[in-house]
C-alpha cells in the first residue's frame, strides 16, 4: 500500500535528526550539571512522557501529510518556509556545555508556544488532519502548562509569559500543506533535543 511506502522517508529524516542531536551532545555528557537537582524527579517524568505524545501526534500529522498530499520531504521546502516567516525555536540554553536551567526551561516554555501558534496557523489544511492538529495542540499545551508551573516553583517564571510574535499567512492550499510539513519537521528537532535534556536531567 502507499501509506507504508510513504512512512519510510519520515523515518530517514527522523534518524538523521537523531544522529545530528547525538552529535551536539557528545561533549555534554561528560559535564557536571549542578542545578538539575532543583527539578523533582516527578516533573522530569511527567515531561518526558508528554514529549513523547506529542512526537506521536507529531509523527502521525507528517505520515498523513505525505501519504495524502505527497508531501514528504521537508528540506525540498525550506526556502518557502523563509519567505511564509516559519521560524524554529531556538535551545541554546539547553545544548551548550554550560546549560543554564532557567534560560533552558524557559526556552522549552517559549519554544512549545511558537510551535501552538504555528499550528493554530494552520486551521483549515484538511479536514482528515483536523483531529490530529487539535490532539496536538491540546498534547503542547499540557507540556507548557506543567513546565510554567515548575518555573514559578522555582520563582523563575517571567512576570509575563512571552507572545507568540507574527505568524505565517497562508494564501494557498498548497502553502499551508507545506507550512504544515515544515512546522512538524521544526517541531520534531524541537522534540529531539528536548527529550534528550529531559532524559539527561533526569538521570541519577
Amino acid at each position: 500500500s502507499a501509506e507504508p511506502a510513504a512512512q519510510s522517508p519520515m523515518k530517514l529524516i527522523a534518524l538523521q535528526l537523531l544522529l545530528w542531536h547525538s552529535a551536539l551532545w557528545t561533549v555534554q555528557d561528560a559535564s557536571p550539571l549542578g542545578p538539575a537537582s532543583n527539578l523533582p524527579q516527578s516533573f522530569l517524568l511527567k515531561c518526558l512522557e508528554q514529549v513523547r505524545k506529542i512526537q506521536a501526534d507529531d509523527v502521525m500529522l507528517q505520515e498523513r501529510l505525505c501519504a495524502t498530499h505527497k508531501l514528504c520531504h521537508p528540506e525540498e521546502l525550506v526556502l518557502l518556509g523563509h519567505s511564509l516567516g516559519i521560524t524554529q525555536a531556538p535551545l541554546s540554553s539547553c545544548s551548550s556545555q554550560a546549560l543554564q536551567l532557567a534560560g533552558c526551561l524557559r526556552q522549552l516554555h517559549d519554544g512549545l508556544s511558537l510551535y501552538q501558534g504555528l499550528l493554530q496557523a494552520l486551521a483549515g489544511i484538511s479536514p482528515d488532519l483536523a483531529s490530529t492538529l487539535d490532539m496536538l495542540q491540546l498534547d503542547i499545551t499540557d507540556l507548557a502548562t506543567n513546565i510554567w508551573q515548575q518555573m514559578e516553583d522555582l520563582g523563575t517564571a517571567p512576570a509575563r509569559q512571552a507572545t507568540q510574535g507574527t505568524m505565517p499567512i497562508f494564501t494557498s492550499a498548497f502553502q499551508r500543506r507545506a507550512g504544515g510539513v515544515l512546522v512538524a519537521s521544526n517541531l520534531q528537532s524541537f522534540l529531539e533535543l528536548a527529550y534528550r535534556v529531559l532524559r539527561y536531567l533526569a538521570e541519577p
